[in-house]
């Protein structure tokens, strides 16, 4: 546990920078903006493109290297453990968990991010969670839903729609 505490802590640190870094990357269709400048408010003053995902990863960075501090100085209880970090249920649970979530991120191509959420909360919910199919059906079918008119209706945001393309263009017909 130990070690397992403090190696999960300096990978999430480097990917933390990482977001830091490309947050900072002027747009793409203006490469004469130097770099961060677009991590605070603009001249309309509203929060530039990166503003979120910089601060985001600087609160992760931070987070990071408090529970390195709290591990040195052994104030957590995984910082003092000597057991194994995964155990045969833990193993068990990532496999499960970890391969729900690159199946998701598979299923994006394919049938975009809505599809993939729905299918990803049925597996989720129903085989892993075990609860009934009418929460299981309500729940995988209510997000993508609210998903699709934050993002694409609201916000304006374009998430990939993949194969099932079609099925929203009536929408934006309706809501745009």
């Amino acid at each position: 546990m130990r070690r397992g505490e403090i190696i999960t802590a300096f990978i999430l640190g480097i990917f933390s920078v990482y977001l830091m870094w490309k947050s900072g990357e002027p747009p793409a269709w203006n490469p004469d903006v130097p770099r961060f400048a677009n991590i605070g408010y603009d001249e309309s003053g509203t929060p530039g493109s990166g503003f979120w995902p910089f601060w985001l990863g600087v609160m992760m960075l931070a987070s990071c290297i408090w529970t390195g501090v709290s591990w040195a100085l052994k104030r957590t209880p995984a910082s003092v453990s000597e057991e194994p970090l995964l155990d045969a249920h833990g193993w068990k649970m990532l496999i499960t968990v970890g391969g729900g979530l690159l199946g998701f991120t598979g299923l994006i191509h394919i049938l975009g991010a809505y599809g993939a959420i729905l299918v990803f909360l049925l597996y989720y919910i129903r085989f892993l969670g075990k609860h009934a199919w009418v929460k299981t059906i309500s729940i995988s079918v209510s997000v993508p839903v609210v998903c699709f008119f934050f993002f694409d209706i609201a916000m304006r945001i374009v998430l990939p729609k993949g194969y099932l393309e079609p099925l929203f263009i009536p929408l934006y017909d309706i809501f745009l």
